[in-house]
């Protein structure tokens, strides 16, 4: 089976865990400060690791002390966490609709959201691409929003020559077992604002004040001040350990990525039944390869078809409004979806990770196109 996603692992990766599990301490300690070291090198900006992509998000938004029931405006179209982390707040999430070129959030209808009661926008760079984010600062400095990146997808991207998570407010990366770097499990904050940083630490173990400091020395705090709640959302030294390998293996990975997406692009632009998104693939580091079908097509028997072909698809991703959460939110509230309620019926995602080669990448659209004839 051609696997959708994988984590990619050598054998320096598998020889630092060893190393972490000979030295018999898991927990946060010198690996996770030895990753956000070189993390902070990588883009400049001070870096906070924590446990995942979505704590990532939910500790940056509670670090900006917004009120209960604030409003923050992103995508329809992005995974379940963006919502969760801005509900765990008590801040309500505002779905905003795609632009049907590039699955990015829509900055012409963002600004008709925009109310009395938002605080921040939530960019999601979808599939690694960051394209919106300027117009997105500038309607941002006009209302006075924060502005806080799921930058989940894009870890490695580059926009207008600058890396991604090297400029802007606060940048959220995950660090998962199937994202452009992974740590197993993992995430960090990335920002040049010195409160939003020491108030993530905190926040990350517990509440306790300094506690990181500690931790990164491999001790305890036993004699303690908790000031603000917190959660246990700390990186462990045994993902840091990964981390440090992956990272070491950025430009490779950005490299075969970027090479297989664009042999997907000059072989799909082919087919007529097929749209392919707007990307440049000489500036970001693509982590799902996403396209369009026909609206004639059924998409689910082309999913079995290729399935039984040996080929793994997915779905990327149900639109928030689609969800029994979201009446609770939406109510009394007119947004208009629509581009994100067409698009949801025709996007497939076809597989793509670095243990991929051309001849799978040809095998795969092989078996798309005698799927959807």
């Amino acid at each position: 089976m051609i696997r959708l996603s994988k984590s990619s692992i050598g054998i320096k990766e598998k020889l630092a865990v060893r190393k972490v599990l000979d030295h018999e301490y898991l927990g946060m300690g010198k690996e996770v400060r030895d990753f956000e070291i070189k993390l902070r090198n990588f883009f400049k900006r001070e870096v906070v690791c924590v446990s995942s992509g979505t704590s990532a998000l939910q500790i940056a938004i509670q670090s900006c002390n917004f009120k209960k029931n604030s409003e923050i405006i992103l995508p329809a179209i992005t995974y379940i966490a963006s919502y969760q982390a801005i509900i765990a707040n008590d801040c309500k999430p505002i779905p905003c609709d795609v632009n049907k070129n590039t699955m990015l959030l829509d900055t012409q209808k963002l600004i008709k959201q925009i109310s009395k009661k938002t605080v921040a926008i939530m960019p999601v760079h979808f599939a690694g691409s960051a394209a919106n984010i300027d117009i997105i600062y500038k309607i941002a400095n006009k209302y006075k929003l924060r502005v806080i990146e799921d930058a989940a997808h894009s870890f490695g991207s580059y926009h207008k020559n600058k890396l991604v998570g090297s400029f802007g407010d606060i940048s959220c990366f995950s660090f998962d077992g199937i994202k452009n770097i992974t740590c197993g499990e993992g995430g960090c904050i990335v920002s040049n604002d010195n409160r939003i940083i020491e108030e993530s630490k905190d926040a990350r173990l517990l509440g306790v004040v300094k506690d990181s400091n500690q931790r990164y020395i491999q001790k305890r705090t036993y004699e303690f001040d908790v000031k603000k709640i917190g959660w246990r959302y700390h990186m462990q030294n045994l993902n840091a350990a990964i981390g440090i390998e992956q990272l070491k293996k950025i430009k490779k990975i950005r490299s075969k990525r970027q090479k297989l997406c664009i042999l997907y692009d000059s072989l799909l632009i082919k087919l007529k039944d097929i749209k392919i998104f707007n990307r440049d693939y000489n500036k970001i580091l693509p982590h799902i390869y996403v396209i369009k079908l026909n609206k004639k097509i059924d998409r689910n028997e082309v999913r079995n078809k290729m399935h039984k072909k040996g080929i793994e698809t997915g779905i990327h991703y149900k639109p928030f409004d689609k969800l029994s959460i979201s009446y609770r939110y939406l109510k009394k509230r007119e947004i208009d979806l629509t581009e994100s309620t067409i698009l949801y019926k025709s996007i497939l995602t076809l597989p793509l990770h670095c243990d991929l080669n051309a001849n799978n990448i040809k095998y795969i659209v092989k078996s798309l196109k005698e799927s959807i004839s």
